[in-house]
C-alpha cells in the first residue's frame, strides 16, 4: 500500500530517476537555467534547492554531502564558488520555474526552471540602474524627447521675437486696437445667432 506517500515517481524507477534528477540538477548549476516539462522542474527543484542550502556551509563535509548526489566535481565546484555566494543572503526559493506553453508533440505543459539570482531583469536590486538606461530607447520617450525640445525652441523664438516686436509696439499708436474690438463685436452676433438657431430647433 502507498498510503500518505505523495511523490511524483515520473515513470522510472528508482535508479534511473534519481540519475535523471542528478543530470538535470547538474545541467542547471552550470547553465543557470534550463528548459523542461513541469513535472520534471518541480521534482528538479525539491532535489536541488536542499543541496544550495548545504553549500552556505563550505566545508570538506558538505561538499562531500553534495558531490554525492551530482556525481559531478564541475558542478560541485560551481555551486560552492559562484552560486553560494550570491545566494548566502537568502533564506531559501533559489529556483523559480516560469511555463512556456505546451509542446508540439505531446502537448507536455514546458516552462523553464532557473535560479532567481542569476537572472538580472527579474531581480529587484539589479533592474531599477538597467531600466533607468534603457527608458530613452522606447519610442514614447523619443517623442516625448523632441517635443520638450521643440516647446524649448519655441519657447526661445517667442521670447526672441517678443523682445524684437517691444520696441516696434511701444512706437506705434494706439488705433489698432480698435478694429480688433470691431472685429470682436461684429463676431458676437454670429454666436448669438448660432444659439438662437440651436434654441428655435
Amino acid at each position: 500500500m502507498r498510503h500518505n506517500k505523495n511523490f511524483n515517481h515520473l515513470g522510472r524507477q528508482a535508479g534511473h530517476r534519481k540519475a535523471m534528477l542528478s543530470n538535470m540538477a547538474t545541467s542547471l548549476i552550470l547553465h543557470k537555467r534550463i528548459e523542461t516539462t513541469v513535472a520534471k522542474a518541480k521534482a528538479v527543484q525539491r532535489f536541488v534547492e536542499p543541496l544550495v542550502t548545504k553549500s552556505k556551509e563550505d566545508t570538506t563535509h558538505s561538499r562531500r554531502i553534495v558531490f554525492s548526489y551530482l556525481k559531478q566535481k564541475e558542478a560541485v565546484t560551481e555551486l560552492f564558488r559562484t552560486i553560494a555566494p550570491k545566494i548566502s543572503e537568502r533564506p531559501g526559493g533559489y529556483t523559480r520555474i516560469l511555463k512556456t506553453g505546451f509542446r508540439l508533440g505531446d502537448a507536455a505543459d514546458m516552462c523553464i526552471i532557473e535560479f532567481v539570482d542569476f537572472n538580472e531583469p527579474y531581480t529587484l536590486g539589479i533592474a531599477p540602474a538597467a531600466a533607468s538606461e534603457a527608458k530613452p530607447k522606447t519610442r514614447r520617450s523619443r517623442k516625448s524627447a523632441a517635443k520638450a525640445t521643440d516647446a524649448v525652441e519655441e519657447a526661445t523664438v517667442v521670447e526672441g521675437e517678443a523682445k524684437k516686436a517691444a520696441p516696434k509696439k511701444a512706437a506705434a499708436p494706439k488705433k489698432p486696437a480698435a478694429p480688433k474690438a470691431a472685429s470682436a463685436k461684429a463676431a458676437a452676433p454670429k454666436v448669438a445667432k448660432k444659439t438662437n438657431v440651436g434654441k428655435k430647433m
